[in-house]
């Protein structure tokens, strides 16, 4: 158990806290610059003050059973913005499937919370799943996906998302064992994968973890 966290202090803004009021808390958790200097990380109140070992040793304990994929052949911008949503929905592990570097811009610093592996290719991040016992769920608006409201979705499985226009690759719709898709209602084909992915990781906490 933790100290209550005190009220944010003024000559702060409100994106953090001032320097801890008072008497120093006990805890290995607790960061010494930051209890003396603030805390002005975009972190929850429960981990205000913390050092981030201490904050990625405790979502390590709490982690989801679902892993979230995403193929990046062509430096998709939206990698960051799927890691951050990872790390909302406390994700196990974030796997980018192709081309190693990604702009971290989007992930707005989550990625140093979030594990990201990286896979060479298609073959071998499908090996490493198989090897897991993890069955693989395609994203994609393809002929024969169920729409997600009504797809199984397992509790221990990774959730694979296509780049930003071409979707997923056919090597990466053959290795799947379910293809789902997000029922739209307007003109356009497809959504933003980010947002598919959202969608999508929020629709698994719903079944699996409603008291999250």
């Amino acid at each position: 158990m933790t100290d209550p966290q005190p009220e944010p202090s003024r000559e702060l803004s409100t994106h953090g806290v001032g320097p801890w009021p008072g008497e120093w808390p006990d805890g290995d958790e607790y960061d010494p610059e930051l209890l003396a200097h603030g805390d002005s990380r975009n972190v929850v109140d429960r981990y205000r003050y913390w050092r981030m070992e201490a904050i990625v040793a405790d979502l390590d304990a709490r982690r989801h059973a679902f892993h979230v994929a995403i193929e990046n052949w062509q430096h998709d911008m939206n990698i960051g913005s799927i890691v951050r949503s990872a790390n909302a929905f406390l994700a196990d592990t974030v796997h980018i499937i192709g081309r190693r570097r990604w702009n971290k811009r989007g992930a707005m610093v989550t990625d140093r919370y979030q594990h990201v592996v990286h896979h060479p290719d298609v073959a071998s991040f499908a090996a490493w799943a198989a090897g897991e016992g993890l069955p693989i769920v395609a994203v994609d608006n393809v002929g024969d996906a169920v729409p997600v409201d009504r797809a199984e979705l397992p509790e221990r499985c990774i959730l694979l998302f296509g780049q930003e226009g071409p979707g997923l690759s056919a090597e990466a719709l053959a290795a799947a064992s379910a293809h789902i898709e997000i029922t739209q209602y307007g003109s356009t084909r497809s959504i933003n994968a980010s947002a598919a992915g959202a969608v999508v990781m929020y629709e698994w906490v719903r079944r699996w973890a409603p008291s999250a």
